[in-house]
């Protein structure tokens, strides 16, 4: 009996189309190699339908979202959209709507593949980073006395609860033991931070106590951009909070090769969870079968990962680091194949192997 699994895709903006449009395309014709079937369902979320209508997640959406299995994402931005209304508006809107409570981000430098780190190779180079997904500074709370005058005062506020702090260390711990990982670091900055990131520290010790087998570390967030760079084999799981996350994710991505490669995932372990390529929409590559879409196949592989389909999900990694390994460059328009071919490549290992 085939296992059937419903998708919404949700291309977006940008060069968005074209990376899912690949990553479907992978998807659909390998399908049946591993009994699977796939029912996708396209979403115009985006910049495009914001400015012709001025809308951003609807009812209708959540309801279409709501009846999946996960969202596989393009990209969100538009360059005639003012930055944050879509971002605000759709992203950080659906990873509340449907609590992805985590962004996962392995940072993986695979084999043949350049990093800007000397010295380092795809053995040094392999951990995962766990983010919490809706708390922080991005948690949308603050505000403006006096706008607009030279009195102006802006406040954005860093909330973090127990609930949230908790299930986020507790999944990195989980995630740790489910994949033979041997440490997890926890992330943030005691030392400046004294109330938020003090109750952090005594939750990861906390929980720690329960996972004797696996070693702990504690790094402020500006050593661990350092170490990530002079030492990156020091680290195994790194958890760390919102915005603190947001950025040394983008740092993972420059040393494990670019974000041609680099995929995440917002989870939701027990409901909907929403699956990306880091890069951005990147609208002067648009419509020209030039960007690198392997960062939203491998973003498709995290999806088939978390749907329960780990040897696919394998196995598509593999025809990832086959077909980057064959790529003059990861960057776009550098590569020495099109859009298509990469997704061609990808495609043709998974049928051939």
């Amino acid at each position: 009996m085939k296992n059937i699994y419903k998708i919404s895709l949700l291309p977006g903006d940008g060069t968005g189309p074209e990376v899912v449009a690949q990553a479907v395309k992978v998807l659909e014709k390998s399908s049946s190699k591993y009994n699977i079937e796939f029912k996708f369902s396209n979403n115009d979320l985006g910049g495009e339908r914001y400015l012709k209508s001025k809308q951003l997640v609807t009812t209708q959406d959540i309801e279409e979202f709501e009846n999946s299995d996960a969202i596989l994402l393009g990209a969100i931005g538009h360059p005639k959209v003012k930055p944050g209304i879509l971002e605000q508006g759709i992203l950080l809107k659906l990873r509340k709507q449907f609590d992805q409570y985590i962004n996962l981000r392995p940072v993986v430098l695979y084999p043949g593949i350049e990093t800007p780190l000397h010295g380092k190779t795809s053995d040094d180079i392999n951990f995962t980073v766990v983010r919490e997904n809706t708390e922080g500074l991005y948690a949308g709370a603050g505000g403006y006395i006096h706008y607009g005058t030279d009195k102006e005062v802006a406040t954005q506020e860093s909330i973090n609860t127990y609930y949230a702090i908790h299930r986020c260390i507790k999944y990195a711990f989980e995630y740790a033991t489910k994949y033979n990982r041997k440490k997890v670091t926890l992330c943030a900055k005691t030392n400046v931070l004294t109330y938020a990131h003090d109750l952090w520290e005594r939750i990861f010790y906390d929980i720690a106590k329960d996972y004797p087998q696996i070693e702990t570390d504690y790094g402020h967030v500006d050593a661990v951009c350092m170490w990530m760079v002079k030492n990156p084999e020091w680290f195994d799981v790194i958890v760390t909070d919102n915005m603190f996350g947001d950025i040394i994710t983008d740092l993972g991505a420059m040393i494990q090769g670019g974000m041609g490669i680099a995929a995440g995932g917002n989870i939701n372990p027990d409901g909907v969870s929403m699956f990306e390529p880091i890069g951005g929409s990147a609208p002067k590559y648009t419509n020209k079968n030039v960007i690198n879409p392997l960062a939203c196949i491998g973003a498709a592989s995290m999806m088939m990962a978390e749907l329960g389909q780990e040897s696919y999900a394998n196995d598509i990694e593999n025809a990832i680091i086959s077909t980057a390994q064959n790529l003059e460059s990861l960057s776009a328009g550098k590569m020495g194949m099109s859009t298509s071919e990469v997704g061609d490549s990808v495609l043709n290992y998974l049928l051939s192997n």
